[in-house]
């Protein structure tokens, strides 16, 4: 009798734990390339993530989408020829609420090319949060080699001339982030949201 409670409770324990784990792999678990969609002011971009070569980066970026923690932030980086970045701050230039910083997965094959999408992070190899950058050319120095690269996810599926305007914008050097390339006009993230399964 005693045997059987145990390992009831442990199959109880299991599905619990499984169930209430917070780290995005709750969102459409069984697709290995989810699509999220977002609503900038400069038109809608559609993302497709890599859940099999890059899991703890989607689910990371999945847990920031499903929560609205990237409603309302801006693009608050472009560099013409290089990168378009947001995903950390609010219309006030604040900090948004971060999850802790995630393994660094550079080494996943995947490429920082033209219109893929990627993880920012600070130097320490594994300090990647919620900010992520539009890849605007193709940008090898941002691949692993002797050091850590930067961790690509996803790529462009629909709004690549978006990306392509955000990436043409006027910029200045901004107070507020200390940032030399911050869009004179801000270009707002309205809302990101996960696409139905196909």
């Amino acid at each position: 009798m005693i045997r059987y409670l145990l390992f009831v409770l442990i199959i109880v324990t299991t599905q619990v734990t499984a169930k209430d784990k917070d780290d995005g792999s709750d969102v459409q678990p069984d697709n290995y390339y989810p699509r999220v969609k977002l609503e900038t002011t400069m038109g809608d971009v559609v993302v497709e993530l890599d859940r099999r070569r890059a899991p703890l980066t989607v689910n990371n970026f999945l847990r920031y989408v499903s929560k609205h923690g990237y409603d309302g932030t801006i693009f608050h980086r472009v560099v013409p020829g290089f990168v378009v970045q947001g995903g950390g701050y609010n219309t006030d230039y604040e900090a948004k609420p971060s999850y802790p910083e995630i393994f660094n997965e550079s080494g996943n094959g995947m490429k920082n090319e033209l219109y893929t999408v990627a993880m920012a992070r600070q130097n320490e190899p594994h300090s990647a949060n919620r900010q992520f950058f539009f890849n605007v050319n193709d940008n090898p120095s941002l691949d692993p080699g002797r050091d850590w690269g930067y961790a690509v996810f996803g790529m462009i599926v629909e709004g690549e001339e978006i990306v392509d305007k955000m990436m043409e914008v006027e910029t200045e050097y901004n107070l507020d982030l200390r940032e030399q390339n911050s869009p004179v006009e801000q270009i707002v993230l309205k809302k990101a949201i996960v696409l139905p399964a196909t």
